[in-house]
């Protein structure tokens, strides 16, 4: 089950005695818990009806004892174990999961981690609980799932403004649902996001930009290029090398699937490279500049330049004049 179905569920009413939260993508898990927080009991009920536990300083006999007791002056209680990956002896909580308390919603958070499938814990949660298993997100998916948070909040959001957030953010989901906010806050009427307000309200300059550099890249501008990384130079928060190799590595490795696709066209090449239409003239336009060994040579840069950035093989060049350099090499 999904947080967004969970939360739905109990928007209904309908509620389980038993919610396990685990895995990767906290965003996910933390949605959930801060909704079981603020919002299944109201002001007056959780007074006498909230109990939050912390792992770290928690011990199953405790949160057992808790999760047992009946409400007062209302229909349930309910008991959240954050950070539960911290806690001691905590397949000892088996003893209740086997037994809940139908008046009690016990929900709780065990991020970065799973249950052994293989335990007494693992068995009963699946028999008696509700499990959410979260997976990160795919850089891949970011655009998507941005657009969609975008949705949500009524607005909408032109394609090059999108990839100005994902890339400059990156995959933290809760940070892109944040910035995402503080722009439907200061769009005041109007209802569409574009790169002018990606640069006024979050900092990304729609033309000093990870984007535009892997544009300029694309197309062999090499003096547009240059611009850029003296940009970032000038101002080292804007995009970190650690930022720019990984992306221009999936620009060209994308572009170098583009040849395997006999006589692609934009709607076969938008399948095949699992990429938004809208981006796929950039891949065509650069398949034009380089042919299939170039961007092989570009990528082996990439990878080769990525290396000396944490020491291998460099004896210290800043970041700038490591890009610079292999941006020289790969436009030769």
């Amino acid at each position: 089950m999904s947080a967004e179905k969970i939360i739905t569920e109990w928007k209904k009413g309908s509620f389980k005695p038993v919610y396990w939260l685990e895995g990767e993508e906290p965003f996910f898990i933390d949605q959930v818990v801060d909704y079981a927080e603020k919002h299944l009991l109201n002001e007056s009920e959780a007074g006498f009806n909230l109990t939050v536990f912390y792992g770290k300083d928690a011990d199953w006999p405790s949160v057992v004892n808790a999760c047992r007791r009946y409400p007062m002056f209302a229909e349930r209680q309910v008991v959240i174990l954050k950070e539960a990956q911290q806690m001691r002896d905590i397949e000892k909580l088996e003893v209740y999961v086997d037994n809940p308390q139908p008046s009690t919603v016990f929900v709780v958070s065990y991020k970065d981690k799973k249950v052994d499938g293989r335990s007494k814990l693992a068995k009963v949660l699946k028999q008696k609980g509700e499990m959410l298993t979260t997976k990160k997100i795919y850089d891949s998916q970011l655009p998507e799932w941005a657009g969609q948070v975008v949705k949500q909040h009524g607005l909408s959001i032109t394609q090059k403004a999108l990839s100005l957030l994902v890339d400059h953010i990156g995959n933290d989901l809760s940070r892109i649902q944040n910035e995402i906010e503080k722009l439907a806050v200061n769009l005041n009427a109007r209802k569409n996001i574009t790169e002018d307000d990606i640069e006024n309200y979050i900092g990304v300059s729609k033309e000093f930009n990870v984007f535009e550099l892997q544009d300029a890249v694309a197309r062999k501008d090499l003096p547009k290029a240059i611009r850029i990384v003296q940009y970032f130079e000038a101002n080292p928060k804007a995009a970190p090398i650690q930022l720019v190799l990984p992306a221009l590595y999936n620009f060209f490795s994308k572009l170098y699937m583009l040849y395997g696709i006999p006589n692609p066209d934009e709607k076969s090449a938008a399948s095949a490279l699992g990429v938004n239409p809208y981006f796929v003239k950039d891949y065509l336009a650069a398949s034009r500049k380089y042919d299939y060994q170039g961007v092989e040579r570009l990528l082996l840069l990439l990878h080769q330049y990525n290396l000396r950035s944490i020491g291998v093989n460099d004896g210290g060049t800043s970041d700038a004049g490591l890009l610079k350099e292999m941006l020289v090499k790969a436009m030769a």
